[in-house]
């Protein structure tokens, strides 16, 4: 199976957890940035998952983006240097893949991210795999809560799992 975990990341939290799914994936699963999911990329791909951070209650839009570099009280400079997540996924191609969408988020936040990326990827022709997933952080810049990464992997295990199933 091929399979690409795209992400967008401001603070490193949500670039760990696609790498970690990406470990349980296997098979040579990537992580990779909106900018280096190009429609070459995704033609290759039979599963996409796709994960960004849950921000102002949903996906991050591009004003708000914007104010992220001049946030003070972040431990660094945000990173902001990809095409948003929201942009990726209006430039996505048509296909006919499967796809998966998981977010990082604060324990208590209403919203979701993972809602306007399921969206994104139904329009494009693509279909859910597996319900979505949530992993949480401590704080506004992180970091990840004790045992995130090691659920990541196993939620990319049972999407590797489940893939097997339908092929």
């Amino acid at each position: 199976m091929n399979a690409v975990v795209v992400y967008e990341s401001y603070w490193g939290n949500t670039a760990s957890i696609a790498s970690a799914i990406a470990e349980g994936l296997g098979g040579g699963a990537q992580a990779i940035t909106t900018d280096l999911a190009s429609d070459q990329v995704l033609a290759l791909a039979q599963l996409i998952v796709v994960g960004a951070p849950l921000l102002g209650f949903t996906l991050p839009t591009d004003t708000m983006r914007k104010t992220l570099p001049g946030k003070m009280d972040a431990p660094s400079r945000a990173d902001v240097d990809h095409p948003s997540m929201r942009a990726w996924l209006a430039a996505m191609p048509a296909g006919s893949g499967r796809f998966a969408s998981f977010e990082t988020r604060l324990k208590r936040s209403p919203g979701a991210a993972t809602k306007r990326i399921e969206k994104g990827l139904e329009a494009a022709g693509r279909t859910r795999l597996l319900e979505r997933e949530r992993f949480l952080v401590g704080g506004t810049y992180g970091p990840l809560l004790d045992g995130e990464l090691e659920r990541a992997r196993q939620w990319g295990a049972a999407l590797a799992e489940a893939m097997g199933r339908t092929h």
